[in-house]
């Protein structure tokens, strides 16, 4: 049985944009629809919401949805764990990503724990017969694992901001995602994203990020803000979440309501 293949990690090495929807539901049925509409990911948030992220059994039921549909899960974690990140991995996620990271030891600890061999040494994955195995029915799993996962990082703190150099010159990091919303919490700003400190912060780390070959990810506000960040060279891009589609559609449709009573 061959390994299933990570269509995201492949989407961003051929430099092309990937689009995705956080789904802060966590139901199967939405990572399906999201899949179904042809969205190149979907956003699994365990830092804010949502089941432990200890759950493999809660992860695996999401998973297959996505396999279904031919998209892939991006899993955010809560910690820079690397016993979080095995564990992850082992229910069959392909791409993870860790928040609040601040030096690039926790950076190097993760990646070592999620690959069989990491920067010419060996890994710290654990070797045994889970689902991203495929229950051990999987060939060649141990040689082409490896290449199949991708780990990144959130960048939302002053000390990520302040240790970037360092963070983005680690073998084999993923990506670095963008967090603008926790930067105004750091910078003391809560929820003005606009601030000037939390401006520069997301433009050192752009900057950064695009001088060191990493891929960029972050938040989109609507249409013109996609287009603007493609053209600036951002390439995992969240468009939306599901509880937002909800919430404003139904929104709508209640004021319709109340303009017809």
């Amino acid at each position: 049985m061959d390994p299933r293949h990570n269509a995201l990690r492949r989407t961003l090495a051929r430099d092309e944009p990937a689009f995705g929807v956080l789904d802060n539901t966590y139901s199967p049925a939405a990572v399906e629809v999201v899949g179904e509409l042809g969205f190149d990911f979907v956003w699994i948030d365990l830092e804010h919401g949502g089941p432990s992220p200890w759950d493999a059994d809660a992860l695996a039921d999401l998973l297959r949805a996505a396999e279904l549909t031919d998209t892939e899960l991006l899993v955010r974690i809560p910690e820079a764990n690397p016993s979080m990140v095995r564990k992850a991995l082992d229910a069959g996620v392909r791409n993870v990503f860790l928040s609040r990271v601040e030096s690039a030891a926790e950076v190097r600890d993760a990646l070592a724990a999620a690959n069989f061999e990491y920067d010419g040494s060996p890994g710290r994955r654990g070797l045994a017969g889970p689902r991203s195995a495929r229950y051990g029915l999987a060939d060649d799993y141990v040689g082409t694992e490896d290449e199949e996962i991708c780990l990144g990082v959130t960048v939302e703190t002053v000390e990520a901001v302040e240790n970037i150099d360092e963070i983005l010159s680690v073998p084999e990091l993923g990506f670095a995602f963008l967090g603008p919303n926790d930067f105004s919490v750091a910078y003391g700003s809560p929820g003005d994203v606009g601030d000037p400190e939390v401006q520069a912060a997301v433009e050192t780390v752009h900057d950064a990020a695009l001088a060191r070959d990493v891929t960029l990810g972050g938040l989109t506000f609507g249409m013109d803000d996609v287009v603007e960040k493609v053209e600036r060279d951002y390439q995992l891009l969240h468009v939306g979440s599901t509880l937002g589609a909800l919430t404003k559609t139904f929104g709508d449709w209640h004021g319709r309501y109340d303009d017809a009573r």
